[in-house]
C-alpha cells in the first residue's frame, strides 16, 4: 500500500538550540547572536515519534539583532512552517 502524500499549509518540527555565537562590534555590544537548531527526535517520546513521520529533519541557523530575543542552547522549540501571503 503506497502512502499517500500530506498536503498541508501548515507543518510543524521541533527543533533543538544546539550553539550560539556572540559577534561583539563594539565593546558593549554582543549583538547580533547566531543561532544554530537542529531537528530532534526521542524514540521514548510519543510526540517526537508522531512529529519525525511528518515532519522536517535537518538544521536552521538564524542571527538575531533585537537583545530581547534570547534562545537557550539545549532548549527544545517548535518551529512553525506557515506560508507567506503572496504580494
Amino acid at each position: 500500500m503506497t502512502e499517500q502524500p500530506i498536503v498541508s499549509t501548515r507543518v510543524r518540527a521541533k527543533f533543538r538550540c544546539i550553539s550560539e555565537t556572540r559577534t561583539r562590534h563594539t565593546p558593549d555590544q554582543d549583538l547580533p547572536v547566531t543561532y544554530r537548531f537542529q531537528a530532534m527526535y526521542d524514540a521514548g517520546l510519543p510526540e517526537d515519534e508522531r512529529l519525525a513521520k511528518y515532519t522536517p529533519s535537518g538544521h536552521v541557523e538564524i542571527q538575531v539583532d533585537n537583545p530581547r530575543v534570547e534562545f537557550t542552547p539545549g532548549q527544545d522549540y517548535y518551529l512553525d512552517f506557515t506560508p507567506a501571503a503572496q504580494q
